[in-house]
């Protein structure tokens, strides 16, 4: 089992949803958090004042992680700030749905930057402080519709099922150091993406999904607290947190 006393974590898109609960559960576990936003500064700073309140530390970055250059700030901010990085959680996401018969390439590209290119970006940026750590741990948030596929979400579903491809090659190409990485995929999780689908549909989806409910942030959370703590021997692998949904 690993300490992660005083270890140091960057989770993308940090602010709110699943990256705040991930965030939250780091601090819990005594990991200094670098908690990256892009637009949400009012999460994220209420994020590290309930972090503070329990006795953790926690700083925030504002970097479009889509764009190298700022992926690149924001690694060297967390070293300006806590000279470490023990911990990289490429949560970063967006949607922009639709049938590919209407999917613009804006929207297209867009996603595929955010949810993909990031990764790239934060993992070249940060890997050489990785590799001094001890422990170093790349988990990657990539999502059941990576596995399965979703309706009007092409674009979507090529992001998160190229997180899986990355997730595996960079892990054999890593597994002789001390760094390992993973995949978490998620399925419906009770976040605001999942609460702005209309309720008829959410009645749809609950009802095909084996344990009968939406999955909770903290479930993603604790199931990144695994990888960290005991998953020394775990890299290249997809930890599927779906209640039975895709298995």
């Amino acid at each position: 089992m690993t300490d992660l006393n005083n270890k140091v974590a960057i989770v993308t898109g940090g602010g709110k949803g699943i990256g705040a609960a991930i965030s939250m559960e780091l601090a819990r576990n005594g990991v200094k958090v670098v908690i990256n936003y892009n637009t949400s500064i009012g999460s994220a700073e209420k994020l590290i004042m309930d972090i503070k309140e329990i006795g953790g530390d926690a700083y925030a970055v504002q970097a479009d992680v889509s764009n190298l250059e700022e992926s690149k700030k924001l690694v060297e901010e967390a070293i300006d700030h806590f000279g470490r990085i023990d911990i990289l959680v490429n949560n970063a996401g967006i949607t922009r749905d639709s049938t590919f018969k209407k999917l613009s390439e804006e929207d297209w590209r867009t996603v595929i930057d955010v949810n993909l290119t990031s990764v790239y970006n934060t993992t070249s940026a940060a890997l050489s402080y990785l590799l001094e750590s001890d422990a170093g741990r790349i988990i990657n948030i990539s999502s059941i519709i990576g596995q399965a596929g979703g309706f009007g979400q092409t674009n979507y579903a090529a992001a998160k099922a190229g997180m899986i491809g990355y997730t595996k090659s960079l892990a054999l190409e890593l597994a002789k150091s001390n760094v390992t990485v993973n995949a978490i995929c998620p399925g419906f999780i009770d976040t605001e993406m999942v609460q702005e689908i209309p309720e008829n549909v959410r009645e749809k989806i609950v009802a095909k999904i084996p344990q009968r409910r939406f999955g909770q942030p903290d479930e993603i959370a604790r199931g990144i607290i695994y990888l960290c703590k005991d998953g020394e021997y775990i890299t290249g692998q997809q930890l599927n947190i779906n209640g039975g949904l895709y298995m």
